[in-house]
């Protein structure tokens, strides 16, 4: 596991009417600040990456779909430089992912139809904090799944 990376358990209610499916509380051990949230999604077999912040943490949940989240360590003094880590996403098997800065992260589609991730960054998005690179750069040594 890259150091840094926190996995949250969360609740789902469910009831004959629906469900109510938590995300992130201003209580968590994990919460900094609020700053945005937004809804991507990802299309089937549909790879979105790779990107990074320079400055924003992430908190990722998947509320439709399933997707494959991969990871890459590039903070340069980080103890778990270079590793990669891959992580399943769906509402079946549900918990917040928190990504620190220098990060990259990236997701592919892996359900029949497009997957929903919510992502509540600690500042507003602001694309100049940002670096990106194309899913198959030679820069990554990563496979994604078929």
């Amino acid at each position: 596991m890259i150091s840094g990376i926190k996995i949250t358990p969360l609740k789902q209610i469910k009831d004959n009417r629906g469900k109510i499916m938590h995300m992130l509380r201003s209580d968590s051990s994990v919460f900094q600040a609020f700053g945005e949230i937004y809804f991507s999604t990802v299309n089937p077999k549909v790879i979105k990456a790779w990107h990074l912040h320079k400055e924003a943490t992430l908190n990722y949940v998947c509320i439709k779909g399933k997707v494959e989240l991969a990871l890459y360590d590039d903070r340069k003094n980080s103890e778990t430089k270079g590793v990669y880590q891959k992580i399943f996403l769906s509402p079946d098997d549900y918990f917040l992912v928190t990504i620190p800065p220098y990060i990259w992260n990236g997701f592919k589609g892996l359900y029949k139809e497009e997957s929903i991730i919510a992502n509540c960054l600690n500042q507003p998005h602001d694309e100049n904090e940002m670096v990106r690179k194309e899913p198959f750069d030679s820069y990554f040594k990563y496979i994604w799944d078929k």
